[in-house]
């Protein structure tokens, strides 16, 4: 099943001390350069947040959330306006170590879990709405994700600034994905910057 991507890069990072931490380096690459990596194969890659140089090898769009600064939740549902596949890949972009190959795992987890027909023609359990990883700790990780478009569609708040994204991708029908530390990690902190840059050099 196709997919697109979502990045969403904007935000204060007020914990960075207000730097711009898409573009804050691990291993000779931006944060954002290697989300965008593991989302290559994706039919379009969408970012919400300013216009950042890039190395991906492909074309790239580009949208804010309306209005600015006004939360993920917002810039989801800018980042929705430009989707037109059926599942999309929902990630920050501050994972320095997502791959492709997590990614993909999160597809098939959504798209290879359509409705079955099973004996006598009835249909069997409903599909996921998405898939997330959850970390070795147990906390679900919802900007490492894929759903799909019509539910995120469906979810979404009229006005969508301020609210909470755990109350729109949070439900049953989620399926949990389990990765480890490496993974999972997003660079909220300077400490975690630096945890990333170091596991980058160990892994030279």
């Amino acid at each position: 099943m196709s997919w697109d991507a979502v990045v969403l890069a904007g935000g204060s990072a007020r914990r960075l001390g207000g730097a711009d931490k898409p573009l804050a380096t691990v291993g000779g690459r931006t944060l954002l350069d290697r989300v965008l990596a593991a989302v290559a194969t994706a039919r379009e890659v969408i970012v919400v947040g300013p216009v950042r140089p890039v190395r991906l090898a492909r074309p790239v769009a580009w949208t804010c959330e309306r209005p600015p600064g006004g939360g993920p939740v917002a810039a989801l549902a800018a980042g929705l306006e430009l989707v037109s596949a059926p599942l999309v890949a929902v990630l920050a972009a501050d994972l320095p170590f997502l791959t492709a190959g997590t990614v993909a795992a999160l597809v098939r987890a959504v798209g290879g879990a359509d409705r079955e027909t099973t004996g006598a023609g009835q249909r069997g359990a409903a599909p996921p709405w998405g898939a997330l990883l959850i970390d070795p700790a147990g906390r679900r990780q919802y900007l490492t994700g894929v759903w799909r478009t019509s539910v995120l569609r469906a979810r979404l708040p009229t006005a969508p600034a301020g609210v909470a994204l755990r109350s729109v991708l949070a439900g049953p029908r989620v399926v949990a994905v389990p990765a480890d530390e490496r993974t999972t990690l997003d660079c909220d902190e300077p400490a975690d910057l630096e945890r990333a840059r170091r596991w980058a050099r160990m892994a030279r």
